[in-house]
């Protein structure tokens, strides 16, 4: 497993402007919806390894320019909100370097077997039996 630790901050470009949501009037004055963006391609500190595996894993993410883009906007300050993006990048960037474990394909038991052959047969004459019955009315 690799993960990335948390030294991109100096990578990644902030934005704010105004947010929606609760905060009354303070949200109509006050810019505190953050939009973080990372240029995957830019970075100086990730290896051409870990560029290509972010940027095949993160391709549907990506914009036109090759950026990569966060946004928060759930708290009422701009503080709040810059560390709620921060932490989403990072878990963002961070879940494309988990490796998934292989399936293992696995039979089913003899017994299961049994039982799904045996149900199918009874449902079988159940229905054969309903058409017995229709044709002799």
């Amino acid at each position: 497993m690799h993960f990335i630790p948390p030294f991109l901050d100096s990578e990644f470009s902030v934005k704010t402007s105004r947010s929606s949501g609760k905060g009354g009037q303070h949200v109509n004055k006050t810019s505190t919806k953050v939009l973080l963006g990372f240029s995957v391609h830019d970075s100086l500190l990730l290896t051409a390894d870990e560029k290509t595996i972010l940027l095949e894993k993160l391709a549907h993410k990506l914009t036109n320019n090759g950026l990569l883009q966060v946004v928060a906007q759930a708290e009422r300050s701009q503080l709040g909100n810059r560390e709620i993006a921060v932490k989403k990048m990072y878990a963002l960037l961070n879940k494309c370097f988990v490796v998934r474990k292989k399936r293992k394909a696995t039979k089913p038991t003899k017994t299961a077997t049994e039982k799904r052959l045996t149900a199918k047969k009874r449902r079988g004459l159940h229905k054969k039996e309903r058409t017995l019955f229709l044709k002799n009315e």
